[in-house]
């Protein structure tokens, strides 16, 4: 229908100049939009047009009555023409511009308003204002001062009530004896109150938007803080959790992962070792909460054993109930568990013995009679006939090697060992020469070796800090 109408307004003369018309004002519309007249349109588009609308005069009385009631702009000259507001004169500074421009926008029927004002940036005009506003302040702070006052007593009073329950030393023993956990629930208890104090006094100011802000970057900054130490609250932690556990006492011969050494002391921070050769170890308590721990001092019974070969074609039975006998014969080993020996390996020309037996640690020193009852075994095999094998070495010699040991050999026996020599070596060997015997052997010096405990003992009753452990708790 719209292509028949177009084409029968372009067979007459009327239809033509009704074309031409068409295409000249769609022509003109773009032109128009592309100089900008579409802005034009949509600022336009916003003012509405109403038979009621207030007159410019209206629009002027109303302004100038505003801005005579406002000291700063008594400066101000305002002309208003078809709803166009145009603000002149001087004002003292931007601030009482834009105001200005502001109040006026608000009148109804104003369609804009054009910015004339000269800022004059006078000192009077800029500080006079100032010395109101602090003047002002002044007065609202000796209104609020007995508010204040009350306020910061109020906060005195629950900090210093806070401060004198966690300083309750007889409440706290009641509650624990551990120093360490009553040293954090005093000082829990002093920071509660002090934020406790803080609430109340803002709540009494009425500045709860403040207090909000207050908590809520103290959240901010103790998380942050919590990011960076982690390791140390991670130590602190587990300071807590082995004051609670208690798993070793003091002096006790421990082995926490590749440390050994007699327990000195447990702090806030470190538990503290007196190796064994007389030094001092601290290991942090992350590690000792997470370390596996060997007490030697827990049980005093303690189990040895050591390693004896004897040659493939003796027999192991009869060696074992030999080495036995001489163990057994040893005072400081314990009846009861009694000592027992087992065949270890079999190897190309020895048999491997496992000897065991117990000892306790209170009487004897574990390293001795250890000692002590190898050698016992040892002399027990060899006087009775049994062979401890020596490494075996394969030799092969060359036709040169031979000829040359031919002719060391012609020469005559001037190197070779003599039967008084081979009886003195086997003298030594079977150990006749110190004449020592297994009742003499077990009559040695075997006490224990008390030189690391006493120092660890001087070392605590000499410190000033603060031990964690505590021998009236239960051990775990």
């Amino acid at each position: 229908m719209a292509m028949l109408t177009f084409s029968m307004l372009a067979q007459d003369r009327v239809g033509k100049k009704m074309l031409l018309g068409l295409f000249s004002l769609l022509l003109g519309s773009a032109v128009f939009a592309q100089d900008g007249g579409g802005d034009l349109a949509a600022e336009t588009a916003l003012i509405a047009v109403t038979r009621d609308s207030p007159s410019d005069q209206q629009i002027l009385d109303r302004i100038s009555s505003i801005y005579e009631q406002l000291e700063q702009f008594a400066g101000i000259e305002v002309n208003v023409a078809a709803g166009v507001v145009t603000v002149g004169g001087g004002v003292s500074n931007e601030a009482q511009a834009e105001r200005a421009l502001s109040l006026a926008g608000r009148v109804e029927g104003v369609v804009t308003v054009e910015d004339r004002i000269e800022r004059v940036r006078d000192v009077q005009g800029n500080v006079a204002p100032l010395v109101d506003q602090f003047k002002e302040d002044f007065r609202q702070w000796i209104r609020a001062l007995p508010l204040f006052l009350l306020a910061l007593g109020v906060f005195i009073a629950i900090s210093l009530s806070g401060h004198l329950i966690a300083n309750w030393a007889t409440l706290w023993r009641r509650v624990t004896r551990n120093p360490f956990l009553i040293e954090i629930v005093t000082q829990v208890i002093r920071v509660v109150a002090i934020i406790l104090g803080l609430v109340v006094a803002l709540n009494l100011l009425g500045a709860t938007t403040l207090m909000g802000t207050i908590l809520g970057g103290a959240g901010v900054i103790g998380l942050a803080i919590g990011f960076a130490v982690r390791d140390t609250m991670e130590n602190y932690i587990s300071s807590i959790m082995l004051s609670i556990r208690q798993p070793f006492r003091a002096n006790e011969h421990v082995v926490i992962n590749e440390y050994e050494g007699r327990v000195i002391r447990l702090t806030s921070r470190a538990t503290v070792l007196m190796t064994l050769d007389g030094n001092h170890l601290r290991v942090p308590n992350a590690t000792v909460f997470k370390a596996v721990i060997l007490n030697y001092s827990r049980n005093p019974e303690r189990r040895f054993q050591f390693e004896l070969g004897v040659d493939a074609d003796d027999d192991p039975l009869a060696a074992m109930e030999t080495g036995l006998l001489a163990i057994r014969k040893l005072d400081f080993i314990l009846k009861s568990p009694k000592p027992d020996a087992v065949i270890n390996a079999v190897g190309d020309s020895n048999i491997l013995i496992t000897f065991a037996g117990w000892v306790d640690q209170e009487q004897s020193d574990f390293n001795k009679a250890r000692s002590l009852a190898i050698r016992s075994a040892k002399i027990a095999l060899e006087e009775n006939g049994f062979t401890l094998p020596e490494p075996i070495y394969r030799l092969r010699f060359d036709q040169q090697a031979l000829g040359l040991i031919d002719t060391i050999g012609a020469k005559g026996p001037s190197d070779t060992v003599s039967p008084e020599s081979e009886q003195r070596r086997d003298s030594r060997r079977r150990g006749s020469s110190t004449s020592v015997s297994l009742e003499n052997a077990a009559e040695n010096d075997i006490a224990p070796d008390e030189h690391i405990e006493n120092i660890v003992n001087s070392e605590r009753s000499k410190s000033v800090e603060t031990d964690l452990l505590d021998s009236d708790r239960p051990i775990e």
